[in-house]
């Protein structure tokens, strides 16, 4: 199987998107193919042995569009500036002149037909029935170069059209050319009104000619595109940005000689060097010196983080100050920013199950309008109204119905919306993912590295000895403990360190594995441990015992320390809840979200951080393999549920998750099986994620409801349904102006969720 991806260049609607992806699909070999309107993309999957990339681009160009295989690699100058053929912004400027040309002649066609309504003096040669034929002739004249520039929409449209697969260029070169010739047929009425001296009839085809509605439908079309596509631009911002900030060299240390080379050359295990100022070429791990870094373009945090030996760096960031050299842990596509960069260009270019909807009812939209204006014409006849009256009307319907905004209303709002969670540090793999955050019921939440911080602090110091003080106390522990490798000896050597707390020297160090250690301070043996090592020192614990589970229902490790006959003092450890975990909680709450931790933790440490939180339900003691089926009983009971984590124990539950998000500090196996990736390890970016959703899908509504609107009030208008009762109709450049409009105005809606804000603490 192979995966590519094309420019294609053309496509006006969602009907020229379901007819490129149907013309497709039709080849052997064809898997699936993913048109997108807003990026002018195709991705498509197939059989290499039954099918090659020409063909596909042959396909659609026989479809009557332009198809160009996106490069895997972009060619680079001299100069080391990246080069790629950007057909999107070459069409656009195309349309720019389209639309230039095609006002420069339709604007004096404008005073011809229309200056004399406002007062404004024509040559003598336009005026009365004597010069009707030259007057009727020049706007022939003037519009013939106005439908050759836009002569597209007619390649397109009856290219379409023969195809059976109507698009909304079809209904554009029906309804104009429709115009084009009912005023040459105009003209020959004059000229034979001439011939017999019938100048009434020379009169009434002079003032009924419609070269201007079928100029000016096209010139408006054009002018609405042209907007639309300066608008559609605007909307991947985030992701050009990204892309721009793509760091092209890097500096690299090959046998004690430090050299400049462009990214792409540089390997895994290569050692990199970075100066302030300078971009963080590839992902690594620092090994000498020290620099402050700006990751605000990647996570979206704005304070600059210090960054020193054995601390990880990503991509595209910037170092503020200092020098430091690292090793190359990533290298090209496996970089934080390709991958990021990646992740967009696939959640953008997919399909969500809304936009499939639209373009199901495009498909069959078409097809219905050209049937209604063909049918408003023939009872306009019927019902003896004139041939010009009832051409109007058919045209009119072609032109109101066109579908152009049906098409963009999902995908634009899409792509604003993928690009605002990026620029957040939430990463969306695809449309449908973000789509399924609007549908969430159930949030399960791991706890280790999710919830709380993933590693073990002292919370608690508390002496019992009045000859011996908390700092004390702590020095006593730390000194033994720095013999130990167990995993809450570092948590008690960093907080020694924290307060600057020197350490003993100990003598006869024994550890007893899975109870306590034991050592001689200054002469005198000291322990540290669980009750049960305690009590095999000490005959009678028992007055300290309630002091000791006080701090176990609390959900922390007591840790207590005893002398040779006493106990001394306890210190409590635990896995500290992360300081934005309540806020997250209570925001989800909020949104009438189940909230379920799911951990593998004794059942009274996970009481205790449910009841700091407020969580609705915890399920503890859990093994890694049954997070997996507690996800399938909260979907059997018909929920749509989000999985949070970060260890590859959590992977096959936010692979089966409807909705996965994987911290980003965590695994690569978790970051690889969930739906969305969080860069900043911050369970309120969760929040973000779901309530961007929330406003993404609401956006796509409004768009639709938009797209529908203008269809849903213009068809009866334009069909004259209301003609009989209050004179309404509509004219065909009228029409045009407001199917323009639809298109412009969907777009604009969607650009409304670039003032989406990030959750924060503050609420």
């Amino acid at each position: 199987m192979k995966v590519e991806k094309f420019d294609i260049v053309g496509m006006t609607c969602s009907a020229c998107v379901a007819h490129v992806e149907k013309s497709v699909r039709k080849l052997p070999g064809i898997k699936d193919v993913n048109v997108n309107l807003l990026t002018n993309s195709m991705v498509v999957n197939f059989e290499q042995e039954n099918i090659d990339s020409s063909k596909i681009i042959e396909t659609v160009e026989d479809a009557g569009y332009e198809a160009f295989l996106k490069a895997a690699a972009e060619e680079r100058t001299a100069n080391k500036e990246k080069t790629k053929i950007d057909h999107v912004a070459i069409e656009q400027k195309e349309m720019e002149k389209r639309v230039i040309y095609s006002f420069a002649f339709l604007i004096p066609m404008f005073y011809i037909t229309m200056g004399p309504m406002i007062g404004l003096p024509l040559p003598y040669f336009f005026e009365g029935e004597k010069y009707a034929l030259v007057f009727a002739f020049t706007q022939f004249l003037l519009a013939i170069p106005i439908f050759f520039i836009n002569r597209k929409f007619f390649v397109n449209g009856f290219k379409s059209l023969w195809n059976f697969s109507p698009t909304m260029d079809t209904l554009v070169a029906l309804g104009s050319s429709a115009a084009l010739f009912y005023g040459i047929f105009a003209i020959y009425k004059i000229a034979f009104a001439f011939g017999s001296a019938d100048f009434d009839v020379v009169m009434k085809y002079a003032h009924d000619l419609f070269f201007e509605s079928g100029a000016t439908i096209l010139t408006l079309i054009t002018l609405g595109k042209y907007f639309e596509a300066r608008s559609k631009r605007r909307t991947s911002d985030a992701l050009s940005k990204l892309i721009e900030s793509a760091p092209q060299t890097a500096f690299v240390i090959r046998n004690g000689i430090e050299e400049e080379i462009l990214v792409e050359d540089v390997r895994m295990g290569d050692i990199v060097s970075v100066r302030s100022g300078q971009k963080i070429p590839v992902d690594g791990v620092v090994l000498e010196g020290m620099g402050i870094v700006d990751e605000s373009a990647l996570t979206g945090e704005s304070m600059p983080i210090t960054k020193q030996i054995g601390d990880s760096v990503l991509s595209a960031s910037i170092s503020n100050g200092g020098y430091f050299t690292f090793r190359a842990t990533k290298v090209g596509k496996d970089t934080t920013i390709s991958q990021i960069i990646q992740l967009l260009e696939e959640a953008t270019s997919s399909k969500a199950p809304i936009s499939r909807l639209a373009d199901k009812i495009s498909r069959y939209f078409v097809p219905i309008v050209i049937s209604i204006s063909i049918v408003s014409f023939i009872t306009w006849l019927i019902l003896g109204y004139s041939f010009e009256f009832s051409l109007s009307i058919g045209i009119a319907v072609l032109i109101i119905s066109c579908p152009c905004a049906l098409g963009l209303a999902t995908p634009v709002a899409i792509m604003v919306g993928s690009g605002k969670g990026a620029q957040f540090g939430v990463l969306y793999k695809s449309a449908e993912s973000l789509e399924m955050g609007d549908r969430i019921k159930t949030v399960l939440l791991d706890k280790t590295g999710t919830l709380t911080e993933g590693k073990p602090e002292v919370t608690d110091i508390l002496s019992l000895d009045d000859e011996i003080d908390d700092k004390e106390l702590l020095k006593i522990t730390a000194s033994l403990e720095d013999k130990s490798e167990h995993p809450l000896a570092h948590a008690i050597i960093s907080k020694a360190n924290e307060m600057n707390v020197e350490k003993y020297v100990v003598q006869d160090f024994e550890n007893v594995i899975g109870r306590g250690i034991s050592g001689k301070i200054e002469n005198k043996t000291y322990y540290v441990g669980n009750i049960p090592y305690i009590e095999s020192v000490l005959n009678d614990i028992k007055s300290t015992v309630e002091k000791i589970e006080g701090f176990s229902r609390a959900g922390k490790t007591p840790l207590i320390v005893a002398n040779e006959e006493k106990i001394i003092g306890i210190i409590a450890v635990a896995d500290v809840v992360k300081p934005s975990s309540k806020t997250a909680v209570d925001y989800f709450k909020s949104m009438n979200l189940h909230t379920v931790m799911v951990t593998g933790d004794n059942k009274q440490i996970a009481m205790a951080i449910q009841k700091q939180l407020g969580l609705d339900e915890v399920v503890a003691e859990v093994l890694p393999q049954d997070k997996d089926s507690i996800v399938q009983q909260f979907q059997q009971n018909g929920s749509k549920v989000a999985m949070i984590g970060d260890g590859i124990n959590d992977a096959p539950a936010l692979a089966r998750a409807d909705l996965g998000f994987a911290i980003g500090a965590g695994t690569d196996i978790a970051i690889e099986a969930a739906d969305v990736v969080l860069l900043k390890s911050d369970l309120l970016d969760v929040v973000t994620g779901l309530r961007l959703s929330k406003a993404v899908i609401k956006n796509i509504k409004q768009n639709l409801f938009w797209a529908f609107f203008y269809n849903i009030l213009g068809i009866p208008i334009a069909a004259g349904l209301f003609y009989s009762l209050l004179g309404w109709t509509l004219n065909p450049m009228i029409a045009a102006l407001a199917m323009s409009l639809s298109s412009v105005t969907v777009v604009a809606n969607a650009l409304r969720l670039g003032r989406f804000k990030a959750t924060t603490l503050t609420k």
